[in-house]
């Protein structure tokens, strides 16, 4: 009888790991683009994860529904149940087990987090990311030449520095496979530069300079979002990253140096100008935002919400 139970409770283990292992593949589905390396070694460690909360959320679920149906009481026994205090076995092995997981995901953890460089400066050259056929090939080690960029948060408009080649721009262009170094600054308020796609985020803190480092793998267009939010101005700072290839890139540096600076867009200045224009006012006081910067290359406007691009018809008579 002892054998056909841990027979039974081993193959139902099988099927719990494989259906939980099927899950935990499947969460690479749920991420946005892997555009970076640190996007797929974020991406590992989540789908580590799912696997082990589905492993535990099927078998706690699974032996609920087997007592519930097969070791219910019969009908009208309100007897007492077998007067069982303790048993030292289980108790050590619920103890042992979950100690075990929590270390063993802590320690993969700081070894995602420690190839990520989160933890200071240090040049780690080899990333060491598994690649599969259908995921985008991962360069094994990371490329010697890094790109700096200045990141200013305004209030609430983000701009780009580009020092080597004196270019300033409201788009964030990067070159593909080029190790990436941004140097954040706020001017006033807490901001955060957070791109989904990259599966990185960093707060940036009023005097307090910040470093963020990745490397693009995958061309595009992706989104940057300010991850801070205390008003509608924080939704509306947002901006474009575009991925391109070493060539764009440079070709990109140089028609943006050609550009004369000009005044950008900002949705924050627009949405504020326009509340101005209105002859009721709500009746609390609104924070005005920075002046829109000045820079070289400028993203067509592209207001957030559909009604930020309807003009009212103050907007219309001036």
């Amino acid at each position: 009888m002892k054998t056909r139970t841990f027979l039974t409770l081993a193959i139902a283990a099988i099927v719990l790991a494989a259906i939980s292992w099927w899950i935990g593949q499947m969460s690479y589905s749920w991420m946005p683009p892997e555009a970076s390396i640190e996007a797929k070694l974020v991406d590992d460690l989540f789908s580590l994860l799912v696997a082990v909360a589905s492993f535990i959320f099927l078998g706690v679920t699974g032996t609920l529904l087997y007592s519930a149906v097969f070791s219910r009481a019969a009908k009208y026994d309100t007897s007492d149940g077998p007067p069982i205090e303790g048993n030292v076995a289980v108790e050590v092995v619920w103890t042992v087990i979950p100690f075990v997981i929590v270390m063993g995901i802590a320690f993969y953890s700081y070894q995602i987090y420690d190839q990520m460089d989160v933890h200071g400066p240090m040049e780690h050259r080899h990333a060491a990311v598994p690649t599969d056929a259908a995921a985008p090939q991962v360069p094994t080690e990371r490329p010697a030449e890094v790109e700096e960029i200045e990141v200013l948060a305004w209030q609430w408009a983000w701009e780009f520095r580009y020092p080597n080649a004196n270019v300033s721009s409201t788009e964030l262009h990067v070159p593909s496979d080029r190790r990436i170094r941004l140097a954040l600054k706020a001017d006033s308020v807490i901001h955060g530069f957070y791109v989904p796609a990259f599966r990185l985020k960093q707060d940036i803190i009023p005097r307090t300079d910040a470093q963020l480092e990745f490397t693009p793998i995958l061309e595009g267009t992706y989104r940057l979002r300010d991850s801070q939010y205390s008003g509608t101005y924080f939704a509306a700072m947002q901006a474009d990253v575009v991925v391109q290839s070493p060539e764009d890139y440079d070709q990109w540096l140089t028609l943006a140096a050609s550009q004369p600076p000009a005044t950008a867009y900002n949705q924050a200045v627009y949405e504020y100008e326009r509340a101005a224009k209105k002859p009721i006012s709500a009746g609390w006081k609104s924070v005005p935002p920075a002046p829109a910067p000045m820079v070289n290359y400028a993203a067509d406007p592209q207001p957030v919400s559909p009604q930020a691009a309807i003009p009212t018809p103050e907007d219309k008579q001036s």
